[in-house]
């Protein structure tokens, strides 16, 4: 197995109906890790770039969060329709998409 060249992070967190923070999953979490399968099966990036869910990543608001390594580009409010793209310009071409970056004033 070769080593990937990237690791995606998805918050799939689940959290009891009415939490203060709400969760990714109800956000539509879990549809974004399976259309991130299905665009790396794809394009044959299974292995390539290695995908993981996860809990809770922190700004739960702007979920479903997404963090993509080595790179440390994280996207927020991330959505089936937007990993076409997220797929295209970052993990094939290199360039993250601007559009979903979650602001640096956040971890200001």
């Amino acid at each position: 197995m070769p080593k990937p060249e990237r690791h995606v992070f998805v918050c799939t967190q689940i959290r009891p109906q009415g939490h203060p923070r709400g969760c990714c999953n109800d956000r539509g979490g879990k549809d974004v890790v399976m259309q991130l399968f299905n665009e790396l099966e794809q394009r044959q990036l299974i292995g390539t770039v290695n995908v993981t869910e996860t809990s809770c990543l922190g700004p739960c608001p702007l979920g479903p969060m997404m963090v993509v390594y080595p790179d440390a580009v994280w996207y927020s409010r991330v959505k089936e329709d937007d990993v076409t793209e997220i797929v295209e310009k970052h993990l094939v071409g290199g360039k993250p998409v601007d559009r979903l970056k979650v602001p640096e004033e956040l971890w200001g």
